[in-house]
């Protein structure tokens, strides 16, 4: 029986990208109201997704990973800085006289690094450990980085529910990953016979079902004219820079392997959209979340995209 659920964890593996594609496009055909049934639907269905990636894991190589943590404190110098600095640029580029588009970028590309690059790291097998550690540092440093950000380049004070954020990713993250890194020490063989078998082919659908519900939420709203033809457009090119300047990071650490790149892109590319939407929608006027929520139609698609991308260049370079 574990036999078949690895074959079917691995087809589906192999079709992420179109399957994620689907995802998006269901979302924003068959639309769904926000309630909070749904919410914490969401959160206990991603909280059983990491479990399961971190089960991948050994919680002896977390710890290692976090008494030396200069990849992760890496991830979030460019995360927390290089990405907004080129966001609130690319802004002034494309939208001199349009603060509201300009502000939503910068808050796109600001918030935390999305729950979801450490299953993508897991799935493209890339260094779950440093996503883990990113992830787990980004939450304690997130609530004083983005009033500062703020302040710096916009000049206003944005006032962040920290317990309420620092409580849900405490579910989503920390728990079922430190629960799924133990059980990898403590009973190995068991556990990735269920990690490469059930435990994959579930988690990898619902990471599906979860792209759809984000996709429901907020694309299904998005009335589609020329302006936000071109936002886009400009989202498109943002989240793809925010892929490359992970991308181009992994070249100063010094294991340049295509794990490590994967992991730098995945954690530098991948922001927290909820987040964002939450402080654009509480904070500043409705026409900000519209990038945000634009991000949502490319993030997970490219994510998905991004192994092969690098698997046909590495080929050719061998060639």
């Amino acid at each position: 029986m574990n036999n078949s659920f690895q074959r079917w964890n691995m087809w589906i593996g192999r079709r992420m990208f179109m399957l994620t594609i689907g995802g998006v496009v269901a979302g924003y055909l068959f639309p769904i109201s926000s309630t909070w049934t749904l919410r914490m639907i969401t959160v206990v269905l991603f909280a059983y997704a990491t479990l399961v990636t971190s089960m991948g894991t050994s919680f002896r190589h977390f710890v290692s990973v976090l008494k030396k943590p200069r990849i992760p404190l890496w991830i979030l110098l460019l995360t927390h800085l290089v990405t907004p600095l080129i966001a609130w640029g690319a802004g002034y580029l494309f939208y001199p006289d349009d603060t509201h588009a300009r502000l939503g970028f910068l808050i796109a590309t600001s918030v935390p690094i999305g729950v979801s690059s450490i299953v993508w790291t897991a799935l493209a097998k890339g260094n779950v450990a440093i996503s883990l550690v990113a992830v787990s540092i980004d939450t304690a440093i997130v609530p004083v980085m983005l009033p500062v950000i703020f302040m710096l380049l916009v000049g206003a004070s944005v006032k962040i529910d920290y317990w309420g954020m620092a409580l849900q990713l405490l579910g989503m993250v920390t728990i079922p990953s430190l629960v799924g890194m133990v059980w990898n020490d403590r009973a190995s063989s068991k556990v990735m016979s269920f990690y490469s078998g059930l435990g994959g082919v579930t988690s990898r659908l619902i990471i599906l079902a979860v792209i759809y519900i984000n996709s429901a939420l907020a694309l299904s709203g998005v009335v589609w004219s020329l302006t936000v033809l071109k936002t886009a457009l400009v989202t498109l090119f943002m989240v793809v820079i925010g892929y490359f300047v992970g991308y181009c990071g992994a070249f100063v650490v010094k294991d340049r392997s295509v794990p490590m790149i994967l992991t730098m892109m995945y954690n530098v590319g991948l922001r927290n959209t909820s987040v964002g939407l939450v402080l654009a929608l509480t904070y500043f006027p409705p026409p900000v979340a519209i990038p945000i929520t634009m991000y949502v139609l490319f993030q997970q698609p490219l994510a998905a995209v991004i192994p092969y991308l690098l698997k046909r260049k590495t080929s050719a370079e061998i060639r």
